[in-house]
């Protein structure tokens, strides 16, 4: 009969810890509608819908401290198609861009050895877009293609440049943050470096502003309301360096363009927001923290609305709307009548209990709908949050617009709830009016709901055994299950298929050492404390069933005031236990009934390594037990059913085969191998409660102490502490003797399968995989010179596959190679389907955005989507083409097609309503809708009259237009307008 093997298809993956301090600002939300999030020197690509990580990037060398998907604000075609296409810096100054979906970098930039500062994809690009922005400290800004890795230009500045903003109204505006202002650049652009040195300001503190310490006249009232919190912050943009008292620039965390108003800008302290109007050079809005309040970490501002996302430092994340108010006072300073953004508390989700380990660092938010949030704990946790709104508001009126991709809703139009920031909020806050309810309009209330949350693995060190390999027997439930035992005790057990916990189990009471499976769904774990004066610890040793999670102490009362367990190995049958301690003899146990065999004498020499041979007498122990068995059956049946007993004989017999591991009548013969002090090989014999020793071989002069052995079928490997291999060929009874020159040899396990000679050996700075066959190296790792972290442990997964776990928190899934644990991501299991149109080929992706938009061959739409809602609304046959157009491009995460079907939906439908009161005859009064306006983000875009009101006091650029039959023309055309004040 011909061998084989039967090996279970796992993908490469990382699984990944806690986050290091410097990933702290390596976050990103695309309109892809995927996450990135840099861990140590890997890169998570996460989906938030269905909250899986689908993919891992890993070619870093330092940490990853800058992530940045591109931008997809151009016209997609088969030239131009969907790309998963995503930059990341690190801290030794590296920028890669990388195409996701391959998992393979798409080209690697290197300008100075310090870490990223900040970067950013060109959003309005005319020539190109694959523009990006990079700061490399200390003070350059440099332009690269990230297309080619090809660098266009490079300037520096006066100061060391923090980060950097760019005016979402104006490509040509941006704004650095430095260590003593901000500089603001006018004449930016692709193709060459900013010709000045732009302009620089100086921002005052908030208490020690002029505005602050001017004396009052005496006969002047007291400024009250809204004019004492402007008159507390007011002037704070300066052309003058201030004094250092006045200096707090340091705590200066956060500066960002406001995406919903032209010429405002947001500055982040602990404890307030300041919103300037640039203008006019002084804040005209302020949110402030309470005494008692928590302060903040981030600010995210909205387009869509007025409103700001704020992360505090217990990591609850709030959600703010503004509410403007004029505050006209003709006699008053001409400088007070100004208006003022007023940031009503609308809603905010429940915060985290905040420890040493466990922080808040980032947050992010969906920037297409932007009613989702994300927030990164620097425990490894992603929490995934969800704007939802509902009726009857608590506080003053919140109103949201009855209504659908921009048009009102139909009387059977079916809806998608809570599709996006501007359908929960409606424009009537925004402009500080005060409409009355109508049956356009419903007060709502919004609430923070948890919609998803991914763990990651606890601190390290780590402890990790894979379940007993797939096999013919039990290939139909099997399931690939790792176990990894951490530093709190408890004992984790993930589906290596998914990558997802499987199980997490609460078992020790301090750090676990070491885990053995006795079957597929239940191990042993041990466990050992601190050692007292005495250096005697209290050694824990539980058994763990997994499908019931019952774990009970395998030893009963022993395990106090005692030499550490130092290792504990299970038979090939699972049948017997060997626990080895330190100082002390070992303990051989039957794992079947828990009951000690025998307690080795005083004088039994020390263990320095241990390991099980797989040969045993299993064969013959059959034909005992299948003998045993059937005359067991004749004695329980009488004469006259002999003949009825003859033909179940075959089934009793096979029945016998299956169990005969598990039968506690008799047991199988076993044996194994040990090594002491000196390199001297013990061959210990087990069968039942007989305990014999062997023959003893005497230690190899060119081998020092054993540190581990392995044993597969006729080959014995030993690994020493020199770092030398032995490899003992028992059937020829040959020896070749390997030095390695790698230090320690800590572990060696042969891989599964049979015929398969492959070993795993664990080094103090890496590991090596070995051929035993051939006696030759197949692949090394080696630490500091093709990776950045040390192997804790190892282990097998499959016939093809080791798994990792490394310092960095992280457990890796690797080829035999032991390369790379990025991998195609379209070649994955996954537990929940994801809707990413990216991950197709682009002919593909463009095929299904033509399929959801028309289908004119049907009078009806018909598709399979797996979201049962979406489904639904794209079948309706309310839902009109710019509805569907505007729908499809938030479900592409295409930026270009969601401006213009923004804009032209809002037109064409007030043409269309302009159109039919026109032909309205005579007096006839019928309810027309209410004017939607087009939102103010959209600047010069809106009509003229909203726009003006929504600039109040700005240069303003006026919309007009002319038509012709069938297309519409847009003009752009400046002039400005002063307003009353």
């Amino acid at each position: 009969m011909i061998p084989y093997t039967v090996n279970i298809k796992l993908a490469a993956r990382t699984l990944t810890g806690t986050l290091n301090l410097q990933n702290k600002t390596a976050v990103d939300w695309g309109v892809q509608g995927l996450i990135a999030q840099g861990c140590h020197s890997s890169i998570l690509i996460i989906d938030p819908k269905t909250a899986q990580t689908i993919q891992v990037l890993e070619r870093h060398k330092a940490n990853v401290v800058k992530v940045k998907w591109s931008r997809e604000n151009y016209y997609h075609n088969i030239s131009s198609p969907y790309c998963l296409r995503l930059a990341s810096g690190d801290a030794s100054g590296k920028i890669i861009v990388w195409d996701v979906v391959s998992g393979t970098a798409h080209c690697e930039i290197q300008e100075h050895s310090k870490p990223i500062q900040d970067m950013e994809w060109l959003w309005n690009q005319d020539a190109s877009r694959d523009l990006l922005l990079a700061v490399h400290p200390p003070n350059y800004i440099v332009l690269w293609n990230g297309d080619t890795g090809t660098k266009l230009w490079k300037k520096s500045y006066a100061e060391n440049i923090l980060s950097f903003s760019f005016d979402p109204f104006d490509a040509s505006n941006m704004a650095l943050l430095t260590s003593e202002g901000i500089v603001f650049i006018t004449d930016f652009t692709h193709s060459k470096p900013p010709g000045s040195a732009g302009k620089k300001v100086y921002i005052a503190s908030p208490h020690a502003s002029p505005a602050h310490t001017k004396p009052t006249p005496a006969a002047a009232p007291a400024p009250t309301g809204a004019k004492k919190a402007l008159n507390k912050v007011k002037v704070l943009i300066t052309n003058e360096k201030p004094t250092a008292e006045a200096v707090t620039l340091n705590d200066c965390l956060q500066l960002s363009y406001l995406p919903s108003k032209r010429n405002h800008m947001l500055l982040l302290y602990p404890r307030e927001i300041l919103i300037l109007d640039l203008e006019l050079s002084q804040t005209v809005g302020v949110v402030a923290i309470e005494r008692s309040g928590v302060p903040f970490i981030q600010v995210i501002p909205c387009s869509q609305r007025d409103a700001l996302y704020c992360l505090h430092e217990n990591g609850c994340i709030t959600l703010r709307v503004c509410r403007s108010t004029s505050v006209p006072d003709e006699a008053a300073d001409p400088e007070q009548n100004v208006q003022e953004l007023v940031y009503d508390l609308r809603s905010q989700c429940d915060a985290i209990r905040v420890t040493k380990t466990v922080r808040p660092y980032r947050m992010v938010i969906c920037p297409v709908n932007e009613n989702k949030a994300a927030l990164m704990v620097s425990d490894g946790r992603v929490m995934l949050w969800e704007l939802k709104g509902k009726a009857d508001s608590g506080l003053s009126p919140l109103y949201s617009p009855v209504a659908f991709c921009g048009a009102p809703l139909g009387p059977n139009q079916k809806r998608i709830q809570d599709l996006c920031l501007n359908s929960m909020i409606g424009q009537t806050l925004i402009a500080g009016e005060t409409l009355p309810p109508s049956s356009y309009q419903q007060e709502v209330q919004l609430k923070f709901l948890l919609t998803g949350l991914l763990s990651g693995l606890p601190l390290p060190p780590f402890a990790i055994r894979m379940c007993p390999p797939l096999t013919t027997k039990n290939i139909n439930h099997y399931q690939p299950l790792l176990a990894v035992g951490t530093s709190n005790g408890s004992v984790l057990v993930y589906n290596l298929t998914s990558g997802l916990l499987h199980k997490e189990l609460s078992v020790h009471s301090c750090e676990v050492r070491g885990i053995e499976w006795v079957s597929l769904t239940s191990f042993l774990s041990f466990a050992t404390s601190s050692p007292n004066n005495m250096g005697l610890v209290r050694n824990e040793l539980q058994h763990v069933d997994l499908p019931t999670g019952r774990c009970f102490a395998f030893r009963g009362e022993r395990g106090n005031d005692e030499p550490p367990i130092e290792m504990i190995k299970v038979s090939h049958l699972k049948q017997y236990l060997v626990v080895v301690f330190r100082d002390r003899p070992l303990e051989l146990w039957d794992i079947r009934t828990g009951t000690l065999l025998r307690e080795m004498a005083k004088n039994f020499p020390t263990v320095t390594a241990l390991e099980w041979s797989p040969s045993h007498n299993l064969k013959s122990l059959k034909k005992k037990q299948i003998a045993a068995r059937e005359a067991i059956a004749r004695q329980t049946v009488s004469d006259a059913e002999q003949s009825s007993v003859e033909s179940s004989v075959i089934s009793l017999l096979q029945d016998a085969e299956s169990k005969a591991e598990t039968s506690q009548a008799i047991s199988a013969r076993e044996h194994f191998v040990f090594t002491d002090t000196d390199g001297q090989v013990y061959h210990i014999t087990v069968e039942g409660n007989t305990v014999k020793d062997g023959a003893r071989i005497p230690p190899d002069g060119s081998m020092g102490s054993i540190a581990c052995i392995a044993w597969k079928g006729d080959t014995l490997v030993l690994g020493d502490v020199d770092g030398n291999l032995n490899f003992w060929d028992l059937k020829a009874r040959l020896s070749r003797g390997i030095p390695t020159h790698r230090g320690w040899v800590k572990k060696i396990r042969f891989a599964p399968g049979k015929g398969n000679q492959k070993l795993l050996v664990m080094y103090t700075d890496g590991a090596e995989v070995w051929d035993s066959k051939e006696v030759q190296m197949v692949s090394s790792m080696r630490f500091g010179r093709n990776v950045n972290y040390r192997i804790l442990d190892i282990d097998w997964c499959t016939s093809d596959k080791v798994t990792l776990a490394s310092d960095d928190g992280c457990i890796r899934v690797l080829e035999m190679a032991m390369k790379s644990a990025s991998y195609r991501m379209d070649e994955q299991d996954l537990t929940d389907p994801v809707w990413c149109p990216y991950l197709l080929l682009p002919r593909a992706a463009l095929t299904l955005k033509a399929f959801l938009l028309l289908q004119p061959w049907s009078g009806t739409f018909t598709m399979d989507i797996t979201q049962v809602d979406m489904k639904s609304v794209l079948q309706d046959p309310e839902l009109s083409l710019l509805q569907r157009c505007l729908l499809v491009s938030r479900l592409f995460g295409d930026e270009s097609d969601l401006h213009f079907w923004t804009v032209a939906s809002h037109y064409l439908q007030s043409f269309a309503q302009a159109r039919q009161l026109s032909v309205k005859e005579g007096g006839e009064e019928s309810q027309t809708s209410p004017q939607i306006h087009l939102d103010i983000c959209h600047d010069v875009l809106c009509e003229n009259s909203y726009f003006q009101v929504g600039k109040m006091s700005s240069p303003l650029a006026v919309l007009s237009y002319s038509r012709v039959p069938g297309f519409t023309f847009f003009f752009y055309s400046s002039l400005s307008f002063s307003s009353s004040s």
